[in-house]
Formats: C-alpha cells, sequence, structure tokens
C-alpha cells in the first residue's frame, strides 16, 4: 500500500493544495494530510479548527485522512509507515526551495520519497499567506478557499 504524506501548516488550506490532495488521491493509496504543529508558534487558526476545515473539504475524497503532527516531517511519515512526502509546486521559486527540503529529509531518511505534484495554473499564485492578508483586510476569500473554510470565516 502507497502511503504518502502531505505535510504543511494549511493555515488556511487553499483550493491549490485542495487541487494537490485530489491530484495525489488519484496516485497513491492513501494520503495523509498533515498538519504540522509548533508549540512555540502561533498559526492564525487553532491546529483543531484547521483539521476539521479540511476534514470538511476532503470529506469525499475515500483515501484521505487528516491528522497533525510536531518534529520532523520524516519522523512522523515513518511512524505511519509513509515512504512518501507529497509537495505542491506553484512556481519555480517553490521547487528550488522543496529541492532542498527533498534532499535534507532524505538524507535524514534514506527510504523517503519526495514527489512534486504542480498545481492547475488557476491555482498558482493562491498561498495562504496571500488568503491571510485578504482576511485581514476583510477581503472575500471565497475564491481562494474550499467552501467549508469560506464558511467559517464568514461565521467568525
Amino acid at each position: 500500500m502507497s502511503i504518502a504524506i502531505f505535510p504543511g501548516s494549511f493555515d488556511p488550506i487553499t483550493n491549490g493544495h485542495l487541487d494537490i490532495i485530489k491530484s495525489g488521491a488519484e496516485i497513491f493509496d492513501k494520503i495523509i494530510v498533515a498538519i504540522s504543529f509548533n508549540s512555540k508558534k502561533k498559526g492564525f487558526l487553532p491546529t483543531e479548527i484547521r483539521k476539521k476545515l479540511i476534514e470538511e473539504s476532503v470529506k469525499d475524497i475515500p483515501n484521505v485522512e487528516v491528522d497533525f503532527f510536531e518534529g520532523l516531517t520524516v519522523e512522523y511519515a515513518q511512524k505511519k509507515g509513509a515512504s512518501i512526502l507529497l509537495r505542491g509546486l506553484r512556481t519555480s521559486a517553490d521547487f528550488e526551495y522543496e529541492k532542498e527540503l527533498s534532499q535534507t529529509n532524505s538524507s535524514l531518511y534514506q527510504n523517503i520519497k519526495t514527489v512534486f505534484l504542480i498545481t492547475k495554473p488557476e491555482f498558482s499564485y493562491i498561498s495562504s499567506s496571500g488568503v491571510r492578508d485578504v482576511l485581514l483586510n476583510n477581503g472575500d476569500i471565497s475564491k481562494f478557499v474550499p467552501k467549508p473554510v469560506s464558511e467559517y470565516y464568514k461565521k467568525h
């Protein structure tokens, strides 16, 4: 069984993230969307809320589960029996950053492979930080994020 970890802060999850999850779910037997948690940093949204919003966003994709972890991604992957790290690319700048990260992860845990998927062009400009900026300026984020996220922010 091929298990892929899709790690990130997902603060909040975007339509670009969802695009990568859907594509990965077609390739791998199981995708674990793994929210990285750092107790020393305060996220925009609490981890539990992020987890709930992601679960609502992927509820129709049967081979996807959502979890969170603290520490090294490769150690989490090893614990979950995953041999693949799934990463999304929007731009060539993303590739340079992700390539370095992939090489570091491979040196820490030789059995881990990183698979890069490129987002559809219509999502290439969307980032969580951009969504947060729009939110902080009272803008409409509905075209950037899955419906559960947009609805959550309309209520809160």
